[in-house]
């Protein structure tokens, strides 16, 4: 094992029953990655993580941030009104993640043409196959 697979923590995420992967089976989910980038700026309502992340449903919505505020990444506050008024902002922890997820977000914006060619190159080149 190289010495850069070490992790300083005690963790390892390569081995198999590493703890480390349930964190890393959440960060996979597109919403979550996606609510934690909504949050970064500030506080939101649901309605309005809704309008911002199109194609999200109201149950994967309720979902998402039961699973992100169950992981301390996101807090929930319940203003007692009427009708009930929900706000969600990131935690410390989300903070610091957010940053780390909104470089790969401005990656995959910045790169989405390279990969886009790329794939349309191997489709092509896999139609080719398919004809000799």
């Amino acid at each position: 094992m190289d010495s850069e697979d070490k992790s300083p923590f005690g963790y390892d995420a390569f081995r198999r029953t590493c703890p480390s992967h349930t964190v890393l089976e959440m960060l996979a989910s597109k919403w979550v990655y996606l609510v934690i980038c909504a949050l970064r700026r500030g506080r939101l309502r649901n309605g309005e993580l809704a309008r911002k992340l199109e194609g999200i449903s109201p149950k994967m919505l309720t979902h998402t941030l039961r699973v992100l505020e169950r992981d301390g990444l996101v807090r929930r506050e319940i203003f007692p009104v009427i009708p009930p008024r929900v706000e969600y902002e990131l935690t410390e922890l989300g903070q610091n993640l957010a940053g780390l997820l909104n470089q790969i977000r401005s990656w995959s914006e910045q790169r989405a043409p390279d990969i886009k060619d790329a794939r349309a190159r191997a489709v092509a080149e896999h139609e080719g196959d398919l004809v000799a």
